[in-house]
């Protein structure tokens, strides 16, 4: 008898999305307590989980740590052979274990609380070990693993990292967060490139195909072809002529576009940007005005142009 897989899909993220939604009746107090704590630390988040969980940790940290809170991971094994000198008494130690007994996890506890350090716990049982010890305990207990033996961690590691979420969330809020201090923390990515690299490194300034108002048809038409832009540049930026416009202007006569002049179909007043700008403020500016090209000017004068596409290259 053949299995039917997608019946057993829609039975995981079943059992898996009721586990985040029970999540919701879990919270109290000690989620505020969590969340003041870190935002009173001196120091850093240290984050702290064996096996699975440990593997969630990492995540967590990651997203603490790209969203505006210190934080870095460390393995119990490898903190209870020398690694906790890497702890100091102003850091916060979130603690990951469902079971709230992972003996590597459990050991670090008498080290903490002679350290100083605000332990907050994340398991699935509320009278463990770990969650007892806890300054705060968040609890992450989940109704049923997806796992048909109930072996395999599931639902609960799908739980802990959403509880990292909501903590990570809520410190970013707390801290007033914005588009622009992710970019910083990620130049490399396509926010961070958009709010930080200005439009005169992404601009086009050579060979622009600059036209005078009474140019041909033919003439704009080359110029337009050589300049692979999709549209010509009138008098220095006092005029544009795109693609479109070609295409509109030959709709409506095109016996006769080809005794016009350039002056005769040009846009004008073209939408412009500064060079100093960023590609953020480019995007949004084209996104407004529903188009895919801006002049850039730099001290006045015409010094470029900016397309839609430069901004995902």
């Amino acid at each position: 008898m053949s299995l039917d897989y997608q019946a057993i899909a829609k039975r995981v993220l079943d059992i898996e999305a009721d586990a985040v939604l029970h999540l919701k009746s879990l919270l109290d107090e000690n989620f505020n307590g969590s969340v003041d704590a870190i935002l009173k630390a001196q120091g850093r988040v240290v984050i702290c989980g064996m096996g699975k969980s440990g593997l969630i940790g990492k995540k967590i940290m990651a997203t603490f740590a790209s969203t505006g809170t210190p934080c870095f991971f460390m393995h119990p094994g490898e903190a209870f052979h020398g690694d906790l000198g890497m702890v100091t008494p102003d850091d916060v130690f979130l603690a990951l274990s469902n079971s709230g007994e992972t003996e590597e996890v459990i050991r670090l506890l008498p080290f903490l609380k002679d350290n100083g350090n605000v332990v907050i716990s994340m398991t699935g049982r509320p009278h463990s070990t770990l969650a007892k010890n806890a300054d705060f305990h968040l609890n992450i207990a989940v109704p049923q693993e997806a796992c048909p033996h109930q072996l395999a961690p599931t639902s609960s590691t799908t739980a802990t990292l959403v509880m990292g979420d909501a903590l990570a969330v809520a410190l970013m809020e707390a801290r007033g967060f914005q588009p622009h201090d992710f970019a910083r923390f990620h130049p490399g990515g396509s926010l961070g490139r958009k709010l930080l690299t200005r439009v005169k490194h992404e601009m086009k300034s050579a060979n622009l195909p600059l036209i005078s108002a009474s140019a041909s048809m033919p003439e704009v038409i080359h110029s337009m072809n050589e300049g692979r832009l999709g549209l010509c540049i009138v008098d220095n930026g006092q005029g544009i002529i795109t693609d479109g416009d070609l295409r509109r202007h030959m709709e409506k006569d095109a016996a006769g576009l080809m005794s016009k002049r350039a002056a005769d179909i040009m846009g004008t007043a073209p939408k412009t940007i500064d060079a100093d700008a960023t590609l953020s403020a480019a995007e949004e500016m084209m996104n407004q005005h529903k188009i895919t090209s801006l002049l850039v000017t730099e001290n006045g004068a015409l010094a470029g142009v900016i397309q839609i596409y430069d901004l995902n290259s």
